[in-house]
């Protein structure tokens, strides 16, 4: 008789073992679960990385050299570090406000000649008030289009050759002139010298 009460005793204490075994695994488990989601939200944040070239209107193209939580206005944000290639000069940008503000990648290769094509047409801006065709170019600049810069250089070119441009738009003409040929330059994988001579020859 002791000894089967001993033998009973040792199953229920399995048992227990046992229990308690599998109630610990599926503690575990959402632990591990709720670590993945974490690190796919993380993941999905940022549209660009550190290493990415991108466009930043009316700045031009930029590296992106990190990406960081930055204190702005006491709320903790996470920011692309950009660095603009022409002028050195490092900005910081929002991550939820990027596409707000324009962030764009780089064309692609196959879209270059889109933006050579457009550089090519004779059109020309036919607006006579200076003021208007300086405001209306300027906007077309800001929106960070790369079509839009071309026309903006496109018809500024054309213009000179007919009449002297004022001292703002020359100075708008270098700006759209500077931005395409950076742009161009990566898109093609060339020299900033190579694209602008390319794009002098599709002008002339």
């Amino acid at each position: 008789m002791p000894q089967a009460k001993s033998k009973t005793a040792k199953k229920k204490t399995a048992k227990k073992a046992a229990k308690k075994k599998v109630s610990a695994k599926k503690t575990a488990a959402p632990k591990a679960k709720k670590k993945s989601s974490t690190a796919a939200k993380k993941k999905a944040d940022t549209d660009f990385n550190v290493g990415d070239y991108v466009v930043y209107p009316m700045h031009g193209v930029g590296e992106i050299s990190a990406v960081q939580h930055q204190n702005i206005l006491g709320k903790r944000t996470l920011c692309y570090i950009l660095e603009i290639e022409n002028s050195k000069m490092k900005v910081m940008i929002p991550v939820e406000s990027a596409k707000e503000r324009g962030i764009r990648s780089i064309i692609q290769k196959k879209d270059v000649k889109k933006v050579l094509d457009l550089l090519k047409k004779d059109e020309v801006d036919t607006e006579e008030d200076w003021k208007i065709r300086y405001q209306n170019n300027m906007n077309k600049i800001k929106s960070g289009s790369i079509y839009s810069v071309a026309e903006v250089c496109r018809n500024l070119y054309k213009r000179a050759r007919d009449k002297e441009l004022s001292l703002m738009e020359r100075r708008l003409y270098e700006s759209a002139y500077s931005l395409i040929t950076s742009e161009l330059a990566l898109a093609r994988s060339v020299s900033t010298e190579e694209a602008s001579n390319l794009i002098s020859e599709v002008l002339s």
